[in-house]
């Protein structure tokens, strides 16, 4: 077979994640482009560099679109210099940046710039940006769209962070209609205020008061509110780090009628259950909490059956002071942007799960969310961007091993399934069995 002349690698694995499934192939890449994925034996043309992976499984390069990188302003909590590193080490190659708890906020375009030029120097992989929907900067969203954002992130309950406050119902319409006028995206933290106010809220170490804090019905009636004004306004929306499987059906309903809804989750709440957290342990406290063992069931039924769509990080960091023992005042977040692909694989194969599944969840769908048509797949024309997986290899997760700034995660001590050998950003290996190379990452914008 003639290979294309300008072909400078081909990466060949006995198993290659296309998306026609897996199989023996030889990706021909030139210039950072995959141009073909060809027969496993097919003979590099003269000149190109031969990888040879053996049989670890080749995957697309994941795309994490929910990433607090908190940089500038509060890199004490992270930055783009350890995040991105991390995510490299992790099989990431490609991570939007959340418009919160960085300094400034990206709600207009200076502040985009700003973030940008940060950036720029320390991204090991590309980055990125979500702008922010706020009561006061309407007038701001069009810009930051032409600017290049991929969306706009708005909270329904308070932040956690006072530069970023909550829309109410009517500054909602008046946001999603604003950026539905000019085909936007927006993406939502649902959890009605109301339904919060009234749970019981009591400062305790108790894993159990934390969850009732939170509780399922919050998360529903935000749903059901947002897809609502969806349906009215013909507006694009996400739904960010669904906990409650109760949402479930009428997420599906709302897209069987054509409602435009998609939906996340993230690695913990599909691997850790209320049941196994410890008292005291805020390592595990995130927004919208993790909840019990049959709703991670029902999260798991919703991805097999389409309706979830992605599976990112909703990696937030913090400095490990703030995770306090009381899980009413400590900081809600979950670092796991290095271990999402194995933290999700262990509990995948388990469950009977493919990595073709796994692909499509953690690369092909946030892709498509976002609008990267040159990520998200082992296909021509998309940049050859990879995940090399020894997908029965198992590893215990040292926290001292971690490229996050601080090393406090939920998966201390656990063992898992799936060591990330290599990743790879434009045809070029970025990290090797956990030890990332320097900086090569761009910044990208939408549609460009």
């Amino acid at each position: 077979m003639d290979v294309n002349p300008d072909v400078d690698l081909v990466l060949r694995s006995t198993r290659v994640v296309t998306l026609d499934g897996t199989r023996a192939a030889a990706i021909a890449v030139a210039g950072g482009t995959i141009t073909a994925v060809l027969p496993y034996d097919t003979e590099p043309p003269a000149g190109a560099r031969l990888e040879d992976v053996g049989d670890d499984v080749v995957l697309p390069g994941l795309v994490d679109t929910h990433v607090h990188v908190n940089d500038p302003g509060r890199t004490e909590w992270e930055g783009f210099w350890t995040a991105t590193r991390a995510a490299a080490a992790g099989g990431i190659t490609t991570l939007l940046d959340m418009p919160l708890n960085s300094l400034p906020p990206t709600t207009t375009v200076e502040n985009l710039r700003v973030k940008q030029d940060v950036a720029r120097p320390k991204a090991h992989v590309d980055v990125g940006f979500w702008g922010g929907a706020l009561p006061d900067n309407v007038k701001d969203l069009r810009p930051l769209h032409d600017a290049g954002v991929f969306g706009f992130k708005c909270f329904l309950s308070p932040s956690g962070v006072d530069e970023f406050p909550q829309l109410d119902q009517d500054q909602l319409a008046t946001s999603l209609a604003e950026v539905a006028g000019f085909g936007g995206l927006m993406i939502v933290h649902a959890e009605d205020p109301h339904h919060l106010d009234a749970a019981p809220q009591r400062g305790s170490a108790r894993y159990a008061d934390f969850l009732a804090s939170r509780p399922r019905d919050a998360e529903n009636t935000a749903v059901e509110n947002l897809v609502a004004q969806a349906r009215r306004l013909d507006a694009r929306v996400h739904v960010l780090h669904l906990s409650s499987a109760d949402a479930l059906p009428l997420l599906a309903a709302a897209r069987d009628e054509g409602v435009r809804v998609t939906v996340e989750t993230c690695p913990h709440f599909l691997t850790l259950t209320a049941e196994e957290v410890p008292d005291g342990a805020t390592e595990f406290k995130c927004c919208p909490p993790i909840r019990e063992a049959a709703n991670q069931d029902a999260l798991w039924q919703g991805l097999a059956d389409g309706v979830i769509d992605c599976v990112v990080s909703d990696h937030s960091p913090s400095t490990a002071d703030l995770k306090t023992p009381d899980f009413s005042t400590a900081w809600g977040g979950i670092s796991s942007l290095q271990l999402g692909l194995p933290a999700v694989w262990t509990e995948a194969r388990r469950r009977g799960h493919t990595l073709d599944d796994v692909a499509r969840w953690m690369s092909t769908a946030p892709a498509a969310l976002a609008g990267l048509d040159r990520k998200g797949a082992i296909a021509p024309g998309r940049d050859a961007d990879f995940a090399v997986l020894a997908p029965d290899e198992t590893f215990t997760v040292d926290p001292a091993r971690l490229h996050h700034r601080n090393r406090v995660t939920a998966y201390a001590g656990r063992t898992l399934h799936g060591v990330v050998t290599s990743t790879w950003l434009r045809g070029v290996r970025i990290a090797e069995r956990g030890n990332p190379a320097e900086p090569s990452g761009r910044l990208l914008e939408r549609n460009k």
